[in-house]
């Protein structure tokens, strides 16, 4: 099972971009600070993740949200790669949010 809960607050305003063609699609991208329940001195307080949301999400999220209000949301971890400018291949890390409150 594959099943991310977060509660945080955005750390910049949602970049919404729609795909080309007859049905465009909207891609919301954004990042969370969320806080460690546990911190050791010396240790960041927050973790930064990055977050999308599509379609409906994305609207919403972009329409709604912007930098420091609070978000939960619910989703899945998804890792997937790209080769880079420089040929180099990249891995990134985000959740791929379906709930939005």
């Amino acid at each position: 099972m594959n099943r991310v809960i977060l509660m945080g607050r955005l750390t910049r305003d949602p970049e919404i971009r729609y795909s080309q063609g007859e049905r465009s699609t909207a891609v919301a991208r954004y990042s969370l600070a969320v806080n460690r329940t546990f911190k050791r001195d010396g240790d960041p307080d927050a973790d930064f993740i990055n977050c999308v949301a599509w379609q409906k999400s994305a609207e919403f999220v972009a329409n709604y949200f912007h930098k420091g209000k609070q978000m939960a949301l619910e989703g899945r971890l998804q890792v997937r790669s790209y080769d880079g400018n420089d040929g180099q291949r990249r891995w990134v890390t985000e959740v791929v949010a379906e709930q939005i409150e």
